[in-house]
């Protein structure tokens, strides 16, 4: 089966005012349209096809780069959009504010170095909170990248991330990253970053 673009599981404007309509339209749209079509087209009638995201991903070394940006884009943008949501929790609950407390010490903490992690990206990428067993530790990777991949300095399971591509922001706040990181945290859905924390 061909991998399909997932549908946002809110209204473009829902994330207003810390993220607008119009960037995600175009993000969702046209950029991660473009991922899902390119990845596609990229594996169809090759030994690839038919293979899950989360396979292509753990063995993306030995494919075709088209694969490697292709595939991160698909898997990267599919766990953006479910890890934010209009209102809800804004800081984290129950077992996984634990584990957040015992692997930083705190939310405020944590804030701080994934904060970091996004704001130090040269360039595109994106920031994650990941998953390894028990505990959880904080990345980033260029382009589009993630924590699945073979490749990666830092594997694990990405239970949250957020986009630092220009094209994410930039309508809005310009070269201001940090404003978009700090806006980010408001649309944060923890109860889905709970969720992919327990697997």
């Amino acid at each position: 089966m061909a991998f399909e673009l997932q549908k946002l599981p809110y209204a473009f404007d829902a994330l207003e005012p810390y993220i607008d309509a119009k960037t995600m339209e175009i993000h969702h749209d046209k950029h991660h349209a473009g991922y899902t079509s390119n990845l596609n087209a990229a594996v169809q009638g090759t030994v690839l096809e038919g293979k899950t995201i989360e396979e292509l991903l753990a063995k993306i070394s030995v494919h075709p780069v088209a694969v490697r940006n292709n595939g991160g884009g698909f898997y990267n943008h599919n766990l953006y959009w479910d890890v934010m949501a209009p209102g809800g929790a804004k800081t984290p609950e129950g077992d996984l504010q634990k584990a957040i407390d015992a692997s930083f010490g705190s939310y405020e903490n944590f804030k701080e170095a994934f904060t970091k992690a996004a704001l130090t990206r040269f360039g595109s990428g994106w920031a994650w909170l990941v998953k390894q067993g028990d505990s959880l530790v904080i990345s980033s990777t260029p382009n589009q990248d993630n924590p699945l991949m073979d490749l990666a300095e830092v594997k694990g399971t990405p239970v949250l991330g957020v986009d630092v591509w220009e094209h994410a922001y930039y309508l809005n706040y310009q070269n201001r990253r940090p404003d978009y990181v700090n806006a980010f945290y408001n649309v944060v859905n923890w109860d889905e970053v709970a969720r992919r924390f327990k697997g």
